[in-house]
């Protein structure tokens, strides 16, 4: 899918998200001088758009200081806020890029169950095969049968091998023995599932610290990333689940999924604000070309229902 396609995807992906903002925006500014009352009006729907009060108090700085007493259009205002949007994100959209000095180049994926933790693995893996790496799958969530067996349907469908273990079994030792063999048969990239199950987090953080422990007898460089995938339709809640996540293991970066089922894209813009983590890619649909690395301007753009940067 060419990028000015992808534009069109992720603008339709992120439509609900885009109504909820434009509608309110084309509502307030139909030509009107952007004073202290405009101002405050701004501030809220970008809060109530999920942007969050720290990224939304920065926006509104910035128009304060250049805008501030000018007659404005609800276009002016959309174009305006894509440009301030996308300076927050420019700085944490950082592709996942895998490096052929590490082969395998090993990737702990992370997150609560229903987040799209293994359906994002499964189009990874494509991804990947895509730009000609040879990518494994490992099946470390042995607690849920429906997670295995999703990843062997991707494994299929992408030309993967997929290593998995009895059900309820050890994941450390599932995922030392699939670096073991991926060493062995020259595999670029090493894509681990894990279990999701923040009920009991004492339980989660040991099996996730026992997996890095036990992979780093192989080599100890790894993981070479751990990326946590976050469900954009929770809202504000993303941002605990960094806060719980970056307790457990070392968050290198996050994978924003199911943007096209959300009114609440804005999330991203608070993550970004918030924790100024790298945001490898967002998922706007099912298909496989629907995960893209992330890019900022373009995502500003559909935000706001702005026109495709790129044009």
């Amino acid at each position: 899918m060419a990028l000015s396609g992808f534009f069109s995807r992720l603008k339709e992906g992120l439509s609900r998200s885009t109504q909820k903002l434009s509608t309110s925006i084309t509502a307030v500014f139909t030509k009107r001088k952007l004073d202290d009352e405009a101002l405050e009006e701004l501030e809220e729907l970008l809060i109530a758009a999920d942007l969050g009060p720290r990224a939304a108090a920065k926006v509104i700085a910035s128009f304060r200081r250049t805008r501030f007493g000018k007659e404005v259009t609800d276009e002016e205002i959309k174009s305006t806020l894509a440009e301030e949007i996308t300076k927050i994100l420019a700085p944490v959209a950082q592709p996942l890029v895998i490096d052929p000095a590490h082969a395998p180049h090993v990737v702990l994926m992370v997150g609560v169950n229903g987040t799209g933790k293994t359906t994002t693995i499964g189009k990874l893996s494509q991804f990947y095969r895509d730009q000609g790496l040879r990518p494994m799958l490992v099946a470390g969530d042995t607690f849920r049968a429906a997670a295995v067996e999703q990843l062997q349907i991707w494994g299929d469908r992408t030309g993967a091998p997929v290593v998995s273990g009895k059900q309820d079994g050890d994941a450390a030792g599932l995922a030392y023995g699939a670096l073991e063999r991926a060493k062995r048969e020259g595999i670029d990239v090493l894509l681990v599932d894990t279990a999701g199950r923040l009920h009991n987090k004492t339980a989660l953080m040991d099996e996730l610290a026992k997996i890095i422990r036990v992979i780093r007898k192989l080599d100890p460089t790894a993981p070479h990333a751990t990326v946590l995938t976050l469900d954009a339709t929770t809202g504000q809640n993303a941002i605990n689940q960094v806060q719980v996540f970056r307790d457990l293991v070392k968050v290198d970066g996050l994978i924003v999924t199911k943007l096209d089922g959300s009114a609440r894209g804005g999330i991203v813009v608070a993550l970004a604000e918030e924790f100024g983590m790298p945001v490898h890619a967002v998922g706007v649909g099912e298909k496989v070309g629907d995960l893209r690395p992330f890019v900022a301007a373009e995502f500003a753009a559909g935000l706001v229902g702005a026109n495709d940067p790129a044009a």
